[in-house]
């Protein structure tokens, strides 16, 4: 089984990885007492996406609050989560008891070891290990602005600057305040409609900022009308999978839960909720 993280040398974490990969480990144990073979029906192996669309009903709301990124191999930006031990226990409950106690003497030996003063050469590695990731940090934050100078100057050159906002156009920060209020949709989810999805409506021009003396960049506007249709469509193509909580195909690969309110033809009709129930239930 792996191995827990340790953050800021104090508090023991798991990420959703790691408990991924402990909850496959505890599975595979089990099949193999079982004489059985893993994965199998009866122990099936649990897929991180899988894990992650669960950790919304668990935690709740205070799910945001641990989310991290974790970075593959290659230093691409991988969505997940970062668990200190209390968390960690709920997300091993979710699956079984006898998961959560493992996992709960796992972190408790942990912090028995943590507690314990640090040789010269242990001390050594974890400087050298905060070292190497902070460097690797600071090289992904540098490749993102650079993506998004590079982004912002497309727009600029490929759009006609404006001195003022046209009557029927509305930048970012007003779609996010109409559609936050009409849909009930977190900003994330918002921009990500606006800007990332197959369907994104180009901008109509970009606007010089009222604040070019702070060196400040013009912004992009879009059409008010293109806009509602365009959340109309999404709108439709949503799935509530609990009274307040939908998904959508292209947003979060399908699996990624966000806030939603829903028409009263969605709240009232059980065709449209389906059950989340039974998944992933075999620890």
């Amino acid at each position: 089984m792996t191995d827990l993280t340790i953050t800021g040398g104090q508090a023991a974490t798991m990420t959703s990885l790691e408990l991924v990969d402990f909850i496959n480990s505890h599975r595979k144990q089990q099949a193999e007492q079982a004489g059985q073979p893993f994965a199998s029906s009866d122990f099936p192996e649990l897929l991180h996406k899988n894990f992650l669309a669960k950790v919304p009903e668990v935690l709740g709301e205070r799910s945001a609050e641990f989310s991290a990124d974790l970075p593959d191999n290659y230093g691409r930006p991988r969505r997940g989560y970062r668990f200190p031990k209390r968390e960690s226990c709920l997300m091993a409950m979710s699956y079984s008891y006898d998961l959560q106690a493992a996992v709960f003497d796992h972190m408790t030996a942990l912090e028995e070891k943590l507690a314990k003063p640090l040789t010269a050469a242990e001390q050594l590695l974890a400087s050298v290990q905060l070292t190497v990731d902070l460097e690797r940090r600071q090289r992904q934050t540098e490749h993102q602005v650079a993506a998004l100078a590079e982004s912002v100057g497309d727009m600029d050159r490929a759009h006609p600057l404006l001195d003022s906002i046209p009557n029927g156009m509305e930048s970012i920060t007003a779609i996010r305040q109409r559609i936050g209020k009409q849909y009930g949709l977190p900003p994330r989810v918002i921009d990500a409609v606006v800007r990332e999805m197959p369907h994104s409506p180009r901008p109509f021009a970009m606007v010089r900022s009222k604040h070019e003396e702070l060196n400040a960049r013009p912004f992009a506007v879009w059409a008010k009308a293109e806009i509602s249709r365009v959340f109309e469509r999404f709108a439709r193509g949503c799935t509530f999978v609990t009274q307040h909580r939908a998904v959508h195909p292209d947003f979060g690969a399908g699996q990624e839960r966000f806030q939603m309110r829903g028409s009263p033809e969605d709240m009232s009709s059980s065709a449209h909720i389906p059950s989340i129930h039974g998944r992933e239930g075999q620890p």
